[in-house]
Parts: structure tokens; sequence; C-alpha cells
């Protein structure tokens, strides 16, 4: 006969017969385990997959709402004989989720979007017969919750927390009212059901929580599951439910959210990052030499401008060293640039923050030339003072300069301030613009042609358009994937005689390389390129691809002169000096047939509609001029395109973030171009 007897532990069977020992149980045990350790050992390693970046899955729990403030007119067709107060309740909340959070990161994205529910009870009141009241509702919401998710020790616990966008779906309510204790046998009220009337569509609330990641999943699965247990809280901001009355919700949600996301092969993601394909191929440019040179007369302003609170010489002005000085030369300032320059206009910008160079080396050359230096600051003439004898010390100190040469005066504004009476709009940069040193002088040598006084401008730098080779002439060498795939590669370059070069090693992409440093001084070539690559497991990668290569030839041709008018703050009338410069200087370099091209600019202060109209009635002052002086001569063969760019940033000569090049941008710039022959 045998038996069957269940345990607290679990089922276990006795045998009446034959029944196993301890000692014999033991003895069974130690032989399968001897069995399955050496079939254990001889198992293939388990595939190992990162963690997911990507999660999906669902979330659930349960809200407990708290409900604040009154309500008592539930709808026009009915009202309470008192008004409800507090209340509470648990509702369901459901929705499938959405997560994003790379594994190296503490940040991430979170996303759910399903059913709120915001049911509940109002506490019981007492009418005026002494009957109770009862008040419940079935509120509820289909919700979107996006979050951001912050895990501050990089372990599974995190934070989150985002907005709460909820569309209403449910609004109805059951009203009760009870039988008064003094009339038991009172039938009691039929219940009174309905939707609450002026319930919010859509609300915007927001949320906080936390919660804990527990992974399900081993790394030996690639589909990895979480479950993670969260609770958040819901402030009653923005969860007034009704556009009437004063109820209110404050939700606290504890819930749970299962979801998995897909892992990488670590191994698989590791050899594809060692022996990765590359894609490998070269542009040599047909390097066309260009039709036309441009070369400016930039103007130069004898402002310096100064830092708010500093009376010394700012760092984006060039300055030199006495062992410098001898070196420097205006028609190759390319030598003496300054530092953290944009690309924008960087040429023009190198020749402006020079000037107090310029100006030194002319004042050498010009020995008998003064200056007046005025130093004006809203600090008063003193501070303005100060800031004139520190140019004036880096004049005398660095290009030996006699100091008897050189003046300097404080002033409260300068002679031709931007801030004008009563203004009121962007104050801070008019007073940037403000805060400078006036270089004035007398000596004809350092002006502009037909100027004097001490407001004239100082005499403009010729620019000659450097032709050094342009990147887009560059032979590239894309070498798609080798930042991933390669730890180094090289270039062999062999010609029809085979003679080979060398370049490299590389562990970048793409590298450009001069066609004259292949080229020599061969016009153009054929050339094999071979591609040598050695992949991060130590294999050897080859490429091979013939090339045609051009060698890069500058314009022949220097055809262009730009010149430039530079204005005062918001005038559109050119100031009488500038009048005789166009009509004697510029008007003459116009030559038969020419085309020229008048684009007129202003800084970005003031209103961009009155910008735009300054900007082009400055472009049709100057055509008003250079047509009228061409007419006098009886001259009608010149063709003017005129276009006012007004503040556009995109267009404007420089950029607008120092007061330099604000008072450059009030400008037009005029370019002439010969006709074609």
């Amino acid at each position: 006969m045998k038996t069957k007897t269940n345990l607290k532990s679990g089922s276990c069977v006795a045998w009446s017969s034959n029944k196993l020992s301890i000692k014999s149980v033991a003895i069974i045990a130690l032989a399968w385990l001897s069995n399955q350790t050496p079939v254990q050992a001889q198992e293939v390693p388990a595939i190992k997959y990162a963690k997911p970046s990507w999660y999906f899955g669902v979330a659930g729990g349960a809200n407990f709402n708290f409900y604040r403030g009154s309500t008592q007119q539930l709808n026009a067709g009915f009202t309470a004989p008192a008004a409800f107060h507090d209340g509470n309740g648990t509702g369901l909340f459901i929705a499938p989720l959405l997560e994003y959070r790379p594994a190296d990161s503490r940040w991430g994205v979170m996303l759910q979007a399903g059913y709120d529910s915001r049911k509940g009870s109002f506490d019981q009141i007492k009418t005026a017969c002494d009957c109770p009241a009862d008040l419940s509702t079935d509120l509820s919401y289909i919700t979107v919750e996006p979050s951001v998710r912050f895990a501050p020790f990089k372990s599974n616990f995190y934070l989150y927390g985002g907005p709460r966008l909820a569309f209403n779906m449910d609004k109805s309510f059951t009203y009760q009212l009870g039988i008064n204790p003094a009339f038991p046998d009172q039938e009691p009220t039929p219940a009174v059901t309905g939707e609450f009337d002026k319930i919010e569509k859509t609300i915007l609330s927001m949320q906080i929580g936390a919660g804990y990641d527990i992974p399900l999943s081993s790394d030996s699965n690639k589909t990895q599951f979480v479950l993670s247990p969260f609770v958040s809280f819901q402030p009653y901001f923005g969860q007034n439910p009704r556009a009437t009355e004063t109820w209110n919700i404050t939700t606290v949600r504890a819930g749970v959210a299962l979801k998995f996301g897909q892992g990488k092969d670590i191994q698989e993601a590791t050899d594809l990052a060692k022996d990765r394909e590359v894609q490998f191929s070269v542009n040599s440019p047909s390097n066309v030499p260009g039709e036309r040179r441009m070369t400016e007369v930039f103007p130069l302003r004898n402002y310096v401008f100064f830092n708010e609170g500093s009376t010394e010489i700012p760092n984006r002005y060039v300055l030199l060293t006495k062992n410098q000085v001898k070196d420097f030369k205006e028609d190759q300032l390319e030598t003496f640039a300054p530092k953290n320059l944009s690309d924008r206009s960087k040429r023009q910008m190198t020749v402006y923050y020079n000037v107090l160079n310029i100006l030194g080396d002319r004042m050498q050359k010009n020995p008998s030339a003064t200056i007046t230096l005025v130093g004006s600051s809203e600090k008063g003439p003193a501070d303005g003072l100060v800031m004139s004898e520190s140019i004036k010390t880096y004049l005398v100190n660095v290009f030996a300069i006699n100091p008897s040469r050189i003046t300097t005066k404080g002033q409260d504004k300068p002679n031709i301030p931007s801030e004008q009476p009563g203004g009121t709009l962007e104050l801070v940069l008019l007073r940037e613009g403000d805060r400078r040193v006036s270089i004035e002088s007398n000596s004809a040598d350092l002006l502009m042609e037909f100027q004097s006084g001490p407001d004239a401008p100082l005499k403009p730098v010729q620019i000659i358009a450097s032709q050094e080779a342009p990147l887009e002439s560059y032979v590239t060498f894309n070498n798609k994937g080798a930042g991933e795939a390669l730890s180094s590669w090289s270039l062999q370059i062999t010609d029809e005689q085979g003679k080979a070069q060398s370049f490299g090693p590389y562990t970048q992409d793409e590298v450009s390389i001069p066609g004259k440093t292949i080229l020599g001084s061969r016009p153009e070539g054929d050339y094999k390129v071979k591609m040598i690559g050695q992949t991060k497991s130590g294999k050897i990668v080859e490429k091979e691809t013939p090339v045609h290569m051009v060698l890069w030839t500058p314009a022949k041709m220097e055809e262009g002169i730009r010149y430039s008018i530079i204005y005062e703050f918001n005038k559109s009338k050119a100031i009488s000096i500038y009048e005789k410069y166009l009509t004697e200087v510029v008007t003459p370099k116009i030559p038969v047939g020419a085309t020229v091209l008048i684009h007129g600019h202003t800084d970005i202060i003031g209103e961009e509609v009155h910008n735009q109209d300054l900007s082009l009635a400055r472009a049709n002052d100057v055509k008003n001029i250079l047509e009228s002086s061409l007419s006098k001569t009886g001259r009608n063969d010149v063709k003017f395109e005129v276009t006012g760019k007004g503040e556009n940033e995109n267009k404007s000569p420089f950029e607008n973030k120092t007061p330099e090049e604000r008072f450059y941008n009030r400008t037009v710039i005029i370019d002439i171009i010969p006709a074609v022959k």
C-alpha cells in the first residue's frame, strides 16, 4: 500500500515500501552532479546583450484622488441644497508607454498616454431637512504625459517629471438624498444622475515622481523585460475640473510599469566596429580659375571702442610688441590677425582691429603728423582721459612716437553721439558705441582724401584680394566609416611614371590635400590612389582608385573695385565730405559701360521696417550723387543696381556683436563691375 502526504513546503510522496533513505538520496544527487559538471563546462558561452535604449510597454496603477474646494450647482438643471467640499476616491490608471534612455546616460525621456480616472465621492453633507446627501462622480480623462527622466546615481532608481495634458472623457455624477433618521419609515428619494456642466475639456497640469527598475531578464536575453514600481504626485495646480466654482483635485498615483526592449549583441557590435566596411572615394575638382578679383578700398573709422568698466585697450584689437613693429606692413595685415575672429568678413575686421598699428606706422612714416585722442566715457571726463592715455602709452612705447605729438582729452560724450536726448530703445548698444576714443588730426597724410577737421576719418586701406587656393579646390579623400572601422589609414599616390608619394596616417573619415602638394609644378596629371588601412582587429584593408588631378590657378584679371561709405547712426544723407569723395575719387574709377552695384545696410538697432527703409535711402543717396557726377561729364553709359538690405544679418557685411561691427554695418557698399570684353 502506498500513501501521499501534502506538506507546507510542497507536495511530498512517501512510499510505505522500499522507502529511500537520506543517505541514498545524497548518493544519487552527487552522481547526477558529477555527470552534469563536465557537460556544463563544455557549453558555448552565452551571448551577452547590452541594455536597450528604447523600451515599450504598459503602465498601470491606482490614482488616489483628493478633492478640495466646493461644488453645489452641478448643472443648469440641478443644484444641491448645500455645497459639497472635501472628498476622495480611487481610480484606475492604465497607459501604454514609450521610453528612451541611452545606457551610458543619466538622462532619458518617457511618454505615457492612456486612461486616467479621477473618480471619487464627496464627504456626506446634511441638508436643511436633516437628511444626509451623497455626491459621487466617475470623472475620467484620456491623458498624455511626456516626462524627463533622470537617474541621479546612474543606478536603477530614477526621478521623472513633466506636464500632464488631459482630455475629458466622462463627467457624470450621482446625487443621493438619504432618509431623515427621525423618519426611518420614509421612502428614499430616487438618486439623481447626470453630467456636470462647464467641465473643462482640456486640462494642463504637471507631475513629479520616482521609480525603480527591476530587471526581469538576464543580459543573455536579447529581449529584456523590466518591472518598474513607481509613485507620482500631481498637485492641484491646473487641476480644476470645472470652469466654475472651486473644486480641485490632487492625485497621488502608485503603480507598476512592465516594459521591454531589444538589446544589441555586445560581441557582434564589437566585431562590427573592428571590421566594418569602409567606402573610399576621391574628389578632384576641375579647378577652373575665377574670372574676377575684387580690390577693396576699405574705410578706416577714427574710433577705438572700449569695454564697459575698463580703460584698457580691448583684447580684440591687435597689439604688437616692439620687435614686431619692423615687420608690420599695412598691405600685409593677414600676418597680424586678431584673436577669436569669425570667418565672416574676417579680412575687413582684421584691417580695423589693426587701426592702432596702422596709425602708429603712418605716424612713423610722417614725422610731422600730430593727433589728438579724445576719450568719451559715461563715467565722466576723467575716465575718458584715462582711456586716451592708454592708447597714447601704446603708441609711445611700441612705435616710439614722441609724446609731444599726441594730445589727450576726456569728455562725457563724443562729438557725434549715438545716444540722442529722449531716446529709450536699445540704450545699452548705443552706449557701447559712445564709449570710445576718437582719433583727431589735421595732418593730411593721416586722413581720407579731401578730409579735414576733428571728425575726419582716417585714410582708407586698400585690400587686394589674396589668391590662395580655396578649400573647394583641394583634392578630397573620403574614407567613409574609417573613424569607426579603422585604427588608422594612409594614402599612397602614384603618378604615370610610377613615382609614389605617401600621406598619413589619418584617423578621420575625410582628408583634404592641396593639389599643389601632390602635383608640384605640373598643371595636371593622372594618378592611382591607394588607401591602406588597418582595422581595429589588426587586418589590413586596401582600396585603389584612379583619379585625374588639375592644379588650381589664380584668376588672371583684376577687374572689380569696391568702395564703402560709412553713415552716422540713423542718418540717410551722406555728409558733405563723402559727397566730394564720391564725386572726385569714386566716379573717375567707373569705366565705360560698367555696372555699379549699390547695397545699403544698417545695424540691428531700431525697428526692422525703419532700418529697411533707411538702408534703401542710403543706397539711393549714393546712387544720386554718382549719377549726378557722371551726368555732369556727359555720361549715361553706366547701369545702376540699387538694393536695401536693412538689418538682415544674413546679408549684412559684418555681425553685430561689437560696436565696431555695428558702426561698419551702417554702410553703403559700392561694387564697380567693368563691362565684359
